[in-house]
């Protein structure tokens, strides 16, 4: 039996599962691009996905790697990966080290130190790309990009031979292209990520909208969040197709998150709007 209860959603053909509850726990898996955004208390769902990237290391998204990790062991499958913030790596390995000793058994494990500006191969045309996010000190965000080849129109008609041909006198017969798939910007205070191209046009964004009450304007500065009353300004800019909103607060119920997203947000941007943690999504 599943240890987790978690939300199920499709969006563009691409399955993600997840649980996201402001201080509670956030892990948000996408299988078919083997990546596993924040790992929360790691739910049994997710340990074969090879690769964790995760943004900071609050408890409620963090805690889980160690037995990610171990229970991969355990299982027989391959060491995972779990790319992080570079001052995070020392912290997490000594974790790591303690389970071990605690448990009587080495746990081991890939680490990716990464910094804003650097990417992480996932496979070898998927990447994910990092970008400095505000919230704790060194939070990062991640986009998935695929990385493809597009031939030059001058040289769209030529045969097979032809195109060897001109490959053998080392003429460049393609472009580079990028195609942003998702961008996850974990927990993070209201910033104009539109700035990043990449970020920008994203089909998926997963972002947090953290508060929704008049009198949680405070709570969401202190702890670096997003208030509903600036959601709107986060969007604006953007060109996402699809928008997951995550991280909400107990406080508020979700019936009154609906009617608070509906209300604040333009309406061509409350259609693009999934919430993650809706009944109908927990499977």
């Amino acid at each position: 039996m599943p240890s987790h209860r978690l939300a199920k959603i499709e969006v563009e053909g691409l399955e993600i599962i997840g649980y996201s509850i402001a201080g509670e726990e956030t892990v948000i898996a996408m299988p078919g691009l083997d990546v596993c955004f924040d790992i929360g208390k790691a739910p049994d769902q997710v340990i074969s996905i090879n690769n964790v990237l995760l943004t900071h290391g609050h408890m409620d998204h963090a805690a889980g790697l160690a037995y990610y990790l171990s229970h991969r062991n355990f299982c027989g499958i391959a060491d995972g990966t779990v790319v992080a913030p570079a001052g995070l790596i020392r912290p997490i390995q000594q974790i790591i080290d303690a389970w071990g000793r605690l448990d009587g058994n080495e746990v081991p494990a890939n680490l990716v130190s990464v910094a804003p500006g650097d990417e992480f191969k996932i496979k070898p045309n998927l990447f994910a790309r990092v970008f400095p996010v505000k919230h704790s000190r060194g939070s990062v965000g991640y986009t998935v990009i695929e990385k493809r080849k597009k031939i030059k129109p001058e040289y769209a008609g030529l045969n097979g031979p032809q195109i060897v041909e001109l490959k053998k006198q080392g003429v460049v017969i393609d472009n580079p292209v990028e195609l942003p798939i998702v961008t996850y910007l974990g927990d993070s205070q209201c910033v104009d990520y539109s700035q990043l191209d990449y970020v920008a046009k994203s089909k998926i964004l997963i972002t947090e909208c953290t508060f929704f009450e008049d009198d949680h304007i405070d709570r969401a500065k202190a702890g670096r969040h997003i208030h509903i009353d600036n959601f709107s300004r986060l969007l604006e800019n953007m060109d996402n197709e699809h928008i997951v909103l995550i991280h909400t607060t107990q406080r508020t119920p979700l019936r009154m998150v609906r009617k608070k997203l509906k209300e604040t947000l333009p309406a061509d941007i409350y259609k693009k709007v999934i919430l993650l943690m809706d009944r109908k999504n927990i499977q």
